[in-house]
């Protein structure tokens, strides 16, 4: 790996650097939700795509776009619509004037995708999106197009209204490195909201990282030592929310019908390792998993009917594996 910083500590300051200026500059456009912002970024540090989930108006297209504006990465918002074909994401073969097939790239060749609304789409339009995030590639025709990197797909899901939606299979939540949940604002923040965005005044970003140093410090995030104490917390923590596993508690077997599986795990990891780097550590600890825990876990268990009725939020359940 070609080193921009004379040893690896050097570069994760650099990185914690990196981390807090972009908060910073977000902050100008997004007020409040830190912990979205940090997931979003962790995220990104980590190489993994989020799933934000919130109600309509909580900005989670200007959080998606001030992300891109900040990290001088290119953006293409896809609105999913129960009409969308899978080519509408991907792109399509058309006919050129030289009597030749040519490829036309569709909008999911960008850094971040905004793929709004991504349970209004048939499942045959969400794999296409979804195949593209687990390979990093596109193919069409029987040819195999690569897509830009870094790639991150930033989804959002309505969680009010039921009809007409098309709830993302488990399998497929998978995919998803983190499930964040957007709240409403505090009063005090709806003030400076509706404060910011109801004059003519527009905040001036400054651009903070570019595509090239996001990969170089994907990597040194994979390079992070994590010790075998933090490690097997991170397995075990992922395996105890396996009903039918070695690990679950009598608790455990009440209140989940189905747990996390291996890919929970990595990224426990993964995610730990960047959460120590943003908080100025050069290796992770168990809070450092903790704090990404529910954000991780949370989309990749079922609940039990018991857990429903005794109004227990997954949440709640994975704090108890703490």
């Amino acid at each position: 790996m070609h080193s921009l910083y004379r040893s690896e500590v050097e570069a994760a300051d650099a990185l914690k650097q990196v981390y807090d200026k972009a908060r910073s500059e977000i902050a100008k456009v997004i007020v409040g939700q830190e912990d979205v912002v940090k997931s979003v970024l962790i995220a990104v540090f980590s190489n993994g795509h989020c799933l934000l989930v919130g109600v309509p108006g909580l900005a989670k297209t200007l959080l998606v776009q001030t992300v891109a504006r900040v990290l001088d990465l290119n953006f293409n918002r896809i609105q999913f619509t129960p009409d969308l074909m899978p080519s509408d994401i991907i792109g399509s073969e058309v006919l050129g004037e030289d009597r030749n097939f040519k490829f036309i790239h569709g909008p999911v060749f960008s850094n971040i995708i905004l793929a709004d609304e991504i349970n209004r789409t048939p499942p045959k339009t969400q794999a296409a999106l979804l195949e593209a995030m687990q390979e990093k590639a596109v193919t069409a025709s029987g040819v195999t197009y690569k897509l830009a990197q870094p790639f991150f797909v930033l989804a959002t899901q309505n969680p009010i209204e039921q009809e007409g939606t098309y709830p993302l299979p488990e399998a497929q939540l998978d995919r998803f490195m983190f499930n964040v949940s957007l709240t409403y604002p505090t009063f005090a923040e709806e003030l400076q909201v509706v404060k910011n965005t109801t004059g003519t005044q527009v905040a001036e970003l400054h651009k903070v990282l570019n595509a090239e140093q996001i990969i170089y410090f994907q990597q040194l995030v994979r390079n992070i030592p994590v010790t075998d104490h933090v490690l097997e917390y991170a397995v075990k923590l992922a395996a105890k929310t396996r009903p039918q596993g070695e690990l679950a508690t009598p608790l455990v077997k009440r209140l989940l019908n189905w747990g996390a599986g291996p890919r929970a795990s990595q990224f426990l990891v993964l995610g730990a390792k960047c959460h120590a780097v943003i908080s100025g550590k050069y290796s992770p600890d168990v809070e450092d998993v903790q704090a990404v825990a529910k954000a991780i876990l949370r989309h990749r268990i079922v609940r039990s009917y018991q857990a429903e009725a005794e109004g227990l939020s997954a949440d709640q359940i994975i704090e108890q594996l703490f």
